[in-house]
């Protein structure tokens, strides 16, 4: 398995040019928006000891996302199956790229075991893109949903997939098991795709999404995320949203991109919690059904308000506070 090289300059293409120029430097004081408290509840410290002791992967931890012990304490986790290697290398993403060597036909079985023993009432199941696979990962997938309604069935199911390299039948083995939620985000606005989502298509991802909301015949929320802090402009944004609602996706998230490193690619502009708010509002005009936006929103922050929300529409952003 090779290391992960840097992101910051991918292919050797003109980041900055296409970001923009003007980068917010990697050691700075971010704003007060952007604090939160490093996790430690009882429950969370009892969550971390289970998923070590399985030898799962989540994208809580493998991510950093500044939401783990949030989301650990109201009972809601993201795994990552099919290991913690990524064939693909975007230029935002902490998880390690290289040539993965997982293959363990027993992993759905102890995902779902796991989700059983911390007694979780929304499950995210999430994967590294796995392009080495005849199937893309589709199959585990599958196995995983199963393994679930068979070992906690009250638990919600969200599956948050790749692209499958826009294979249909991939799309529709995964969506033939009837997940409550179809996850598949966009990441970024289509500009910023040579730099952020090598071998990833904005095109593609909304093709994807169309599929999951046909073949799921009312019965499965389809949903997708973006990030914003790379450079887009807001009408850039907007765009995106538009071409999400046109592909029929009903919940949305937006969160600001925060730098894992110096190997990754910089942030631009730290986007004002007013700005998501406004952003939440242009989205629900757009006629999304339930949004999430806020700096610190990620695409499973709070994942189980997504099922059966109400149509009482929240009058500020998520996880997005007043500045002080």
């Amino acid at each position: 398995m090779s290391a992960t090289r840097s992101r910051a300059h991918p292919g050797g293409g003109e980041v900055l040019r296409v970001l923009g120029g003007q980068v917010r430097p990697l050691r700075e004081r971010k704003p007060p928006w952007l604090k939160v408290a490093p996790p430690g509840g009882e429950r969370y410290r009892a969550i971390s000891a289970l998923i070590g002791s399985e030898r799962l992967h989540t994208v809580c931890q493998e991510a950093a996302c500044p939401n783990v012990g949030e989301c650990w304490e109201r009972g809601t986790a993201t795994f990552m199956i099919l290991g913690d290697t990524c064939t693909r290398r975007c230029g935002f993403c902490n998880v390690k790229t290289g040539r993965p060597t997982w293959n363990d036909p027993l992993e759905p079985a102890r995902v779902a075991r796991s989700i059983a023993r911390m007694g979780l009432r929304h499950a995210v199941i999430t994967s590294v893109d796995r392009d080495d696979l005849p199937d893309k990962g589709a199959g585990a997938f599958v196995g995983v949903i199963r393994q679930v309604r068979r070992q906690a069935p009250s638990c919600k199911i969200e599956v948050l997939t790749p692209d499958f390299q826009g294979q249909e039948m991939l799309v529709a083995k995964v969506l033939a098991e009837r997940p409550h939620v179809f996850n598949h985000n966009v990441e970024v606005v289509p500009r910023l795709y040579p730099v952020a989502r090598r071998g990833s298509q904005f095109e593609r991802s909304c093709r994807v999404l169309r599929l999951a909301g046909e073949l799921g015949a009312g019965e499965v929320v389809t949903k997708s995320g973006l990030m914003v802090g790379l450079g887009e402009t807001r009408a850039e944004v907007l765009d995106a949203l538009a071409a999400l609602r046109a592909s029929g996706v009903q919940v949305l998230t937006l969160g600001q991109y925060l730098r894992p490193s110096a190997r990754h690619l910089p942030v631009v502009r730290y986007w004002h919690p007013d700005e998501f708010v406004a952003l939440q509002r242009d989205a629900y005009q757009l006629g999304f059904e339930h949004v999430a936006a806020g700096p610190l929103v990620r695409s499973s922050y709070h994942a189980d308000q997504h099922v059966g929300w109400t149509a009482q529409r929240p009058a500020a952003a998520a996880g997005a506070p007043a500045p002080p």
